[in-house]
């Protein structure tokens, strides 16, 4: 069994990669296919917990730390994945080197967007003059554009991820067991997503930061991104909650 699992997932071909390629690799896997599907649950799914008593206790940061650290922990690791691989002189950029640069393109495009993303405003992070306008609190154009950009390109991203990272594993004629291992964590991690996806957790992020008093502007309108629900107060004990 052992042996087994330590063959290549093709017969017919070795597993020899050098240095350079076997830590690229493992960058690459634990960026991409560990801790940024994580992160993206996390940020979806834990914006209100199940032991919060919302809407009296708003502004949950648990989901919002563990993004932001999953996302600069993806960071880090793709460059030093990059450097790894580009200091192999020679090799041929194959489907993998090519899927993997739109891959790095992306993660790029969505660091450079988050700096784009506008102020916050609201009770929480008012103006110096007292004013609580902001682009997020009150739902400016721009933010609901972002909103639907940011989550559209992370989803696109991850998904070219995967794939990627599947052509790299044959492309290096991988042992079984790493293919078990990153097919099982995928597998967790898809029926945990529509789980909670079907339970409702997908909760609007205006409504986990300010709650659902109708006098704060970004209430008026339906939450940006596909699936993202609204909660109720008469729902707030169980933590159910109905479409938008």
């Amino acid at each position: 069994m052992l042996d087994w699992l330590l063959s290549g997932i093709d017969a017919t071909r070795g597993h020899d990669v050098g240095f350079a390629v076997s830590w690229h690799a493992r960058s690459m896997m634990l960026g991409w296919g560990i801790v940024a599907p994580a992160a993206i649950i996390i940020a979806r799914f834990c914006k209100v917990l199940p032991t919060q008593d919302w809407p009296r206790e708003l502004d949950n940061q648990f989901w919002w730390r563990c993004h932001l650290f999953g996302q600069i922990s993806v960071l880090i690791l793709s460059i030093i994945g990059f450097t790894l691989i580009f200091s192999v002189a020679g090799r041929p950029v194959s489907w993998h080197g090519w899927l993997g640069y739109g891959v790095l393109g992306g993660l790029a495009f969505q660091v450079c967007l988050g700096f784009m993303r506008g102020d916050k405003g609201g009770p929480t992070a008012p103006q110096p003059d007292g004013s609580l306008h902001g682009d997020h609190y009150d739902m400016t154009p721009w933010r609901v554009w972002f909103e639907r950009l940011h989550k559209s390109v992370g989803y696109s991203v991850i998904a070219l991820a995967f794939i990627t990272i599947v052509i790299g594993l044959w492309d290096v004629n991988a042992p079984k067991w790493m293919w078990l291992g990153i097919g099982s964590w995928w597998v967790v991690l898809g029926t945990l997503f529509v789980q909670l996806q079907m339970r409702g957790r997908a909760i609007d992020t205006y409504q986990a930061i300010w709650g659902d008093d109708p006098r704060h502007p970004g209430n008026a309108g339906p939450p940006p991104g596909w699936g993202m629900r609204r909660m109720t107060r008469a729902d707030k004990g169980d933590h159910h909650v109905r479409d938008a």
